[in-house]
């Protein structure tokens, strides 16, 4: 991803040397609206007289230093801020850092509109491969954000800009607010877990009030036994965000298409996938016919098997998760929930930190802060080259679900390494689990975003502008897909015993047979993946649509119709923000996960085959080009074959 979307951009020659931190992070004191006010002034302060230094520089070898010491002065701020808009449990705090976030972009657009420092980036000669790469990275930047239009046409570049920003976050914000509870009586909750409910506050009439975050939504979806209750449940889910993110996300896919039309791109996809991997719209799209000609069959069959467990009752979308883990445990014995007890969080977390330390030789260990974090969940590690090593950075986990966080699971960046300036990475894993106990499901989420905080805090890049994710979107998920299958080795989960002794171990042949459970439905699974990035692609695409309209158009298509009501794209926050014409990434990336995956085949815990992988992919960000990592790594070219056969697993 590039630096100017990660982390914004930060201070110039002499005042660089000044900031680099060697001594472990903390986290800054942000915790008030008005300290977010105060340090987002003095950060725009000092980004603007950063921004005069530089347009005033030699284009010298020095200039490419600059930038990114302006890219690191302005992350130690936005890092953070951008963290506690998605966490803090103080709607006011939020407030500010959004408000932070949008003066930042307003920053970030103007800046890179300056032709001064444009016309310096372009006389520079490079003294590497690094440095070519890294000059050619913000070239890239400069001319997306418009900086060789005409005056009237850059004017209004950064006019869009600004708008996509404010619009995108109130997609964002809509859905991360949505306080809406659907009640229940404890009758019509038969079947699910009584964890997730009996301590839910109650309304008037005794009924438990259920929100929408993921740890409360799933189960009940899965397994209530009543089809009403799946169906109200699944319903709320599926309108999350409105009407209102409906005519945003319009507003969104209007200005893009404006966008690229400034830059003489007849859309947005055009403009944007130029810069990744595919390349191009027509590479995506035959891509994903692909996928579709591989599970199309495999996608009708698992809907005639579900069809049949409710015979005379046509399915619907509510009925597809209840019956796919209703026949996963019938046929195989599985039923998520019989993991709860054997994967407790803090517990998950120390096995992930332990498999870490026997794949990259790392260690992990409680980190005090000197002042209370955002909320008395949130926990420092700081990470270390092997015990006693190096301190390498420092990751802050938040694990448990609360109002007003972001509901899902993700990582931030909060800064970058810079090997250059002695500069150390900080990430945070934000996720929403159950207090009782991880699911293998979930424990397969935990090491996903682990994937993702290590590819952070394990690089070892030049400039903080390449560090970490900051890769081709469609090659970021591949470090952290690749770790999802470790879950399924009974060796690998044998280092949950040294981390937990009093943790139940899990019963042999209990992985196995979950490894297969796993395989049903995953015809349903990835055609529904594969709609997720058509629609994102169409959206964005040359012929300008209604997002409703288009996307009950192309779900109609499919075996299971459309629900007249359902509204999916209002609560799609990844193609409002980032993800935009990049959905498909996931399954591009995955691809190259099943690839990187070959390597470990003999052995997942190999610490010779993860320190190469350390070195060669993990450490590089992306200061090299992505397939060039690979071909390193693997020794040739990576290839699809590997996606496609576990594709093909019975």
């Amino acid at each position: 991803m590039p630096w100017w979307r990660s982390v914004p951009i930060a201070v110039a020659g002499a005042w660089l040397a000044a900031s680099a931190v060697a001594a472990p992070y903390t986290f800054p004191v942000l915790d008030s609206a008005a300290r977010i006010d105060r340090a987002c002034s003095v950060a725009m302060t000092r980004a603007r007289a950063a921004e005069r230094h530089l347009a005033v520089r030699p284009a010298d070898a020095t200039l490419l230093g600059a930038l990114d010491g302006l890219a690191q002065q302005l992350e130690d701020t936005m890092g953070p801020v951008g963290l506690l808009a998605a966490v803090h449990p103080d709607a006011a705090v939020r407030g500010a850092a959004s408000a932070c976030e949008r003066r930042q972009q307003a920053f970030v657009s103007a800046f890179l509109q300056n032709a001064r420092i444009y016309r310096l980036l372009r006389r520079l000669e490079p003294v590497d491969d690094i440095d070519r790469r890294f000059r050619q990275d913000q070239l890239d930047a400069f001319e997306d954000a418009g900086v060789a239009l005409s005056p009237s046409r850059r004017l209004r570049a950064r006019q869009i800009a600004r708008q996509l920003a404010r619009r995108i976050q109130d997609f964002e914000r809509r859905i991360l607010e949505d306080k809406r509870v659907v009640a229940f009586t404890e009758a019509e909750l038969e079947g699910v877990p009584r964890a997730v409910w009996a301590s839910t506050p109650k309304d008037g009439q005794g009924r438990y009030r259920l929100g929408l975050d993921a740890p409360t939504y799933q189960p009940v979806v899965e397994y209530a036994t009543q089809r009403a209750t799946r169906e109200r449940m699944w319903r709320a889910g599926l309108t999350q965000g409105g009407e209102a993110n409906l005519r945003t996300l319009d507003d969104i896919a209007r200005l893009r298409r404006e966008e690229a039309a400034l830059q003489g791109f007849p859309s947005y996809a055009d403009f944007t996938l130029r810069r990744r991997m595919a390349h191009d719209e027509t590479t995506v799209t035959a891509f994903l016919a692909s996928v579709q000609a591989a599970v199309g069959e495999r996608e009708l069959a698992d809907l005639s098997q579900l069809q049949a467990a409710q015979p005379g009752v046509p399915l619907q979308r509510w009925d597809v998760p209840y019956q796919v883990e209703r026949l996963r445990r019938a046929r195989h014995g599985v039923d998520q929930e019989q993991f709860r007890p054997h994967f407790p969080p803090d517990a998950s977390l120390d096995f992930v930190f332990r498999l870490a330390g026997r794949l990259f030789g790392v260690t992990f260990e409680p980190q005090p802060q000197p002042q209370p974090l955002w909320h008395p969940d949130a926990h420092a590690f700081s990470v270390h080259d092997g015990p006693g090593g190096a301190y390498l950075g420092t990751l802050f986990v938040d694990l448990y679900p609360r109002p007003g966080k972001y509901n899902h699971a993700a990582v931030w960046g909060l800064r970058n390494v810079s090997t250059r300036t002695g500069r150390t990475p900080a990430a945070a894993l934000v996720v929403n689990f159950n207090r009782n106990g991880l699911n293998l499901d979930e424990l397969e989420t935990l090491l996903h975003e682990f994937g993702h905080a290590l590819h952070g805090l394990l690089s070892a890049t030049r400039y903080a502008s390449q560090g970490g994710t900051n890769v081709q979107l469609d090659f970021v998920e591949a470090p952290s897909q690749m770790l999802e299958d470790w879950v399924y080795d009974p060796k690998v989960m044998a280092l949950f015993q040294a981390v937990c002794a009093t943790c139940p171990p899990v019963p042999d042949g209990l992985l196995a047979r979950a490894f297969a459970a796993r395989e049903f439905g995953k015809g349903v699974q990835f055609a529904r993946q594969r709609l997720f990035a058509s629609y994102d692609l169409a959206l964005y695409g040359r012929r300008p649509a209604v997002p409703l309209a288009l996307w009950r158009e192309m779900e109609s298509a499919t075996p299971l119709g459309h629900v007249p009501g359902s509204m999916f794209p209002a609560g799609f926050a990844h193609i409002a923000g980032g993800y935009g014409a990049g959905y498909y990434g996931y399954l591009w990336s995955l691809v190259l996960a099943e690839d990187l995956r070959t390597a470990f085949a003999g052995d997942r815990l190999s610490a010779e085959t993860g320190r190469r992988y350390r070195d060669t992919v993990l450490s590089q960000g992306g200061q090299a080009d992505a397939g060039e990592l690979l071909r390193r790594f693997l020794g040739r070219p990576p290839t699809n074959e590997a996606f496609f056969k576990a594709l093909s697993r019975p």
